[in-house]
């Protein structure tokens, strides 16, 4: 499984570059701080919303630890999706939320 840090996609966003984090928390979680730009899509809905995504794009995958990042992030990548899961989740993370 392909991982990345918060600090390099903190770095990342904070150099301009466009990422598409899917945040797989469940809507209170998202609502009580996330980071901005991030598309909400709860674990237990992912595969009924894969429609939303494109197989061209790549993904980073955020949640509160990790841990349920992850099991989206195995999900979509046997789904042929190119799925990073971001290592810590929102505990780890240091930079904006909203």
């Amino acid at each position: 499984m392909k991982e990345v840090s918060t600090t390099e996609v903190q770095q990342r966003l904070e150099n301009g570059e466009q990422l598409n984090l899917i945040d797989v928390r469940e809507v209170a979680e998202v609502q009580a701080g996330h980071i901005p730009g991030i598309t909400n899509i709860p674990l237990g809905l992912i595969e009924f919303r894969l429609h939303e995504l494109d197989k061209n794009k790549p993904y980073t995958m955020v949640c509160r630890s990790g841990g349920r990042s992850g099991q989206a992030t195995a999900f979509l990548q046997s789904q042929g999706f190119d799925a990073t899961n971001m290592v810590g989740g929102m505990l780890a993370w240091e930079g904006d939320v909203q």
